[in-house]
């Protein structure tokens, strides 16, 4: 059927309606549309509209606004929205014009424009389908004619307006209920997708990132995590390296600067350069970790958690802890000092060691600053950095840090493979014999009462008092560097010391050895000074092109200059300086006070650049020691050759110092110093916290000055006496025991007695095992003579923790009192059977012994028993 254009565009499309009611007649004669787009009209019951019809027109309709609303209970009209655009009345186009007819009120439809072109076709629903209150759409039989089947699109506007009113409320939630569900489980499923999707990247950063370069390791190069494993895949050491590098991004080394095919390279662009290398030895693996900086301000920083394991090593600290991460320690250098005002104290290495069986090596010429515990807890962390102090000199312009990860089954093997071994290597037989003097002979030092000095009278008389003793051996006198005039002298003052050749004489004949303490400071009023000078043999000023010295402080001296122990005409010098007193005085050995870095000049300048300040200690020590007997060392970073004792560091008269002695013994053992000389019975130093002075120095023996090198102030005096006791009884199952104040001096019989039992006890039960067999395995195997509780079992995790007792070799338990006013305390004894040494009883050990009570004059030690004894 085609369209039909007429001259007056009046004509229209109708068509009877297909219900009961009678169709009103036509208007006017009109062609049908062509069937494609006839329109299905559903014819609404009559109660659908009011009376009053609203007149579709081509203008605008006059009562828009009072167009009747359908009742709630109405069938929503189903409708098509006219997107057609008007082209003005006068057009020629196809159009739906408006006719002058009205439709009955029971016949009134809403009328549906039709599509002007096959593109836009009608959507209307076919006819059956059932709508939201039950009606099913009709089909028509043909094209309505009535007017109201032509409307415009402006028009168009009134009728959705009607449609969406015409929806009932209910009707509206039955159909949106449906997507809101939709919707929500859309969000969730995007949730738990972006849930998954972030817990896949964290695994894949921190897993699939993490590439096994070395068996047992892993390395994550984005986020520079590193975790070590055990051989059965337990993680026994977790570290960040890198801290201060960022987001920044890896990448891999140019070919040129590749050190070997076995290292691991990369580089962060303009910062540093990382390299890992991977070395193995029979059950020891070991990765080697080496930062290079690429610029001047950036330190490589590296920290480690230790996971369940705990950290040994290092060296004494201000917070004496055993083991260390008890304690903390903020960044600093890591060199000697007074821990009573720096970090670390006066004997250190660059070794530490896990409970976990992971060690930590530093190589030496890397400027150290080292932390514990100083930003986060369980956090050790070590840097390489730069100063103007401790390492100005360097052999790189930038600063390296270059250390060593090595594992093994457990620490006792770990420790015990890198345990320097043959020290006897070289020793005469007159070595030996200071070794055993030493061991099984105390240590004589000399208090002076207030206001007197050290001079023959002194040291004749206590000398004298000691053989009075009847029960205490002779050994060796030492004498503080007071002998001389002024520090640096290197003789004898003539006035407190006019016959000093004979008292040696007399002192030789009772059986004692004399010792004279020595240092490498010379004091500004020496008579050596200006010599010193003159001969550019001490240590000069940084910024100066002449040979400026550079003064400082030791002790009670307010100025004082260092020897320049690296310039070749220094040593000669000091040499025959120190012969001429042994010719002359027949001195049998000397004990070198070396002081701490912290002594140093600030601005110093070697003739030979040294890397690190403490290098000094061990250049001084193996000069000297070429040269005379030299018995002790008050500081050192490696470990001296034998019979030199290193000693411990100078501890104030107080309960609390008394604690901090183990922890420091066992400490400076598993460092790899078997031979320790402790300070003096009962304290070297007046405690600051009674005093509120805080005493400057703690002289080696006594004079009018102070030492750092662990030794008894100038009138220290008597300690308190249940201090003393228990301090005595600490001492007897150390190394060495030396004395400054005589137990005679108390004036309390129960106290002599006392130290008459530990004396007899130390010649039967300690002497043989030191003298007999462990100085034997120290000088062969390098292990500790007084040991922790872990090399006995190092499987045992209490023995870990155990801070108040010690071993002798692996026979001998000791579990001092430390504390006032205590009779009972707690110990513990690793596996195996052991002998009670106050009632002779056995113990089984892998326990506790709770409540254990101590008298005060007695000390608890336990004697391991063979392990086939029953009880």
């Amino acid at each position: 059927m085609d369209w039909a254009d007429s001259d007056s565009g009046e004509e229209a499309l109708t068509e009877p309606l297909a219900s009961s009611s009678p169709s009103p007649p036509p208007q006017d004669e009109t062609k049908l549309p062509p069937p494609s787009i006839q329109l299905h009209l559903l014819k609404p019951p009559p109660e659908t509209f009011g009376v009053s019809q609203r007149r579709n027109s081509v203008s605008l309709p006059a009562r828009l606004d009072a167009m009747d609303s359908p009742t709630p209970s109405s069938s929503p009209a189903l409708s098509i929205q006219d997107t057609s655009s008007r082209h003005g009345d006068d057009s020629s186009d196809d159009t739906f014009t408006d006719g002058d007819g009205a439709l009955s009120e029971e016949d009134a439809v809403t009328v549906k424009v039709p599509l002007r072109t096959s593109r836009r076709k009608s959507v209307m629903p076919p006819s059956g389908i059932k709508i939201n209150n039950g009606d099913f759409l009709e089909s028509s039989d043909g094209p309505d004619h009535s007017p109201q089947n032509s409307i415009t699109s402006i028009n168009s506007i009134s009728s959705l307006l009607k449609e969406k009113f015409a929806l009932p409320f209910p009707a509206m939630l039955k159909k949106k209920r449906p997507q809101e569900y939709k919707l929500r489980a859309f969000v969730g499923i995007l949730f738990l997708s972006i849930v998954f999707l972030v817990g896949f990247a964290y695994v894949y950063h921190q897993q699939v990132l993490q590439r096994a370069y070395f068996k047992s390791i892993r390395f994550n190069n984005e986020e520079r995590i590193v975790r070590v494993f055990s051989n059965n895949g337990r993680e026994i050491m977790y570290g960040h390296l890198g801290m201060h590098l960022g987001g920044d991004q890896a990448f891999r080394c140019l070919p040129n600067d590749i050190l070997d095919d076995r290292s691991v390279c990369m580089e962060w662009m303009h910062k540093a350069r990382l390299y890992i290398n991977y070395t193995e030895h029979i059950g020891v693996r070991c990765y080697h970790v080496t930062w290079e900086s690429l610029t001047s301000d950036f330190h490589p920083t590296d920290c480690y958690e230790w996971s369940d394991g705990h950290l040994y090593g290092g060296g004494q600290t201000q917070k004496m802890a055993w083991p260390i991460e008890k304690g903390s320690v903020k960044m600093s250098p890591f060199i000697t000092g007074d821990v009573r005002q720096h970090e670390w104290g006066n004997v250190l290495k660059r070794y530490f060691i896990s409970s976990n069986g992971v060690t930590v090596f530093v190589d030496p010429d890397t400027p150290l600053y080292v932390s514990v515990n100083s930003d986060r807890p369980r956090q050790f962390c070590l840097q390489a950095r730069h100063d103007d102090f401790a390492y100005v000199y360097h052999s790189t312009p930038f600063p390296q840090l270059n250390y060593s990860i090595c594992t093994s089954s457990n620490m006792k093997s770990l420790h015990s493979f890198f345990s320097e071994k043959q020290l006897w290597d070289g020793l005469k037989e007159e070595d030996l014999n200071v070794i055993n003097s030493l061991l099984t002979e105390p240590v004589w030092q000399i208090p002076s009462s207030p206001g007197s000095e050290l001079n023959e009278g002194a040291i004749y008389n206590y000398t004298e008092d000691v053989i009075a003793l009847g029960f205490l051996r002779q050994g060796h006198v030492l004498l503080s560097e007071a002998w001389q005039p002024h520090v640096g002298d290197f003789v004898l003052d003539p006035f407190r010391f006019p016959t000093m050749d004979e008292t040696i004489d007399i002192i030789h004949r009772r059986g004692f050895r004399i010792v004279f303490t020595i240092q490498p400071f010379l004091s500004t009023e020496s008579t050596n000074f200006a010599e010193a000078v003159q001969k550019h043999l001490l240590v000069n000023e940084r910024y100066t092109e002449h040979h400026i010295p550079a003064l400082t402080r030791y002790k009670d001296v307010a100025s004082a200059g260092m020897l320049d122990i690296t310039n070749n005409k220094t040593v000669p010098w000091l040499q025959t300086k120190l012969k001429a007193l042994v010719d002359k005085y027949h001195i049998d050995a000397f004990y070198l006070d070396v002081g701490t870095a912290y002594d140093m000049p600030h601005y110093y300048r070697f003739e030979n650049q040294l890397t690190n300040p403490d290098q000094y200690k061990t250049i001084f020590t193996d000069s000297i020691l070429s040269a005379v007997e030299v018995v002790g060392v008050s500081g050192a970073i490696t470990r001296p050759k034998a019979p030199v004792f290193v000693s411990l560091p100078p501890f104030a008269s107080s309960w609390k110092s008394m604690q901090s002695i183990i922890p420091t013994v066992l400490t400076y053992g598993v460092m790899g110093y078997p031979f320790i000389m402790p300070g003096a019975v009962g304290g070297d130093y007046r405690d600051s916290e009674e005093s509120h002075a805080g005493v400057t120095g703690n002289a080696t023996v006594m004079g009018n000055r102070s030492s750092e090198s662990g030794g008894t102030s100038t009138h220290l005096p008597l300690p308190d006496k249940e201090l003393y006791v228990r301090w005595l009884q600490l001492a007897t199952f150390l190394p060495v025991i030396r004395y400054a104040h005589l137990p005679s001096k108390y004036g309390d019989e129960r106290v002599l007695e006392m130290a008459k039992v530990l004396t007899a006890l130390r010649l039967k039960i300690v002497n043989p095992l030191l003298v007999d067999k462990y100085v034997k395995d120290a000088l062969e195997f390098g292990i500790p003579i007084i040991r922790p509780l872990w090399l006995l079992d190092p499987n045992d995790p209490t023995c870990h923790l155990v801070t108040d007792e010690f071993s002798v070799g692996d026979e001998l338990i000791v579990a001092p009192v430390i504390s006032p006013r205590t009779y009972e305390r707690e110990v513990y004894l690793p596996a195996g059977v052991w002998k009670d040494g106050i009632d002779g009883s056995l113990r089984k050990g892998n326990r506790w012994l709770h409540s254990y009570a101590v008298p005060e004059d007695k000390v608890a030690y336990f004697i391991k028993m063979p392990d086939d004894t029953r009880f």
